[in-house]
């Protein structure tokens, strides 16, 4: 793997492989949420469960999502990986990689919420006595 002049691994990140790598984790972190969902045994229970899951993970997800692209914006081109922290030389510089940071969690978060809203749809709609209403 190549390294720039400050030893940071080349290529750069840019913000699709970040955008990708996120909604791609959301979508893994969807597995756990429907086991927690189906081993909740009352009904209005498994709702609000959802409902509170889908709140709580689009809030947080739609704040991270908007401090990291401001992250990503003022730290220009000089957008690093995880990796590459101790190429830092000072406190400001962290933004660097705090910027992807946040924005891949605040992705992951907005695609758990977005799944949670959508179970909890399917929740609700379900026919008394079918496996999903409980």
């Amino acid at each position: 793997m190549a390294l720039d002049q400050d030893g940071v691994k080349l290529p750069r990140l840019r913000p699709t492989d970040v955008a990708r790598r996120g909604m791609t984790l959301g979508l893994l972190g969807v597995v756990p949420l429907v086991v927690a969902a189906l081993s909740i045994t009352g009904h209005s229970d498994r709702q609000e469960f959802l409902a509170v899951v889908s709140g709580v993970a689009g809030l947080f997800g739609a704040i991270l999502l908007v401090i990291g692209a401001g992250f990503w914006w003022a730290s220009a081109e000089d957008v690093r990986r995880l990796r590459d922290w101790r190429t830092l030389t000072s406190q400001a510089a962290s933004v660097t990689i705090v910027g992807p940071l946040f924005l891949r969690s605040g992705l992951f978060l907005l695609v758990l919420g977005a799944a949670a809203l959508g179970l909890h749809q399917l929740v609700a709609a379900a026919p008394y006595g079918s496996w999903l209403h409980s």
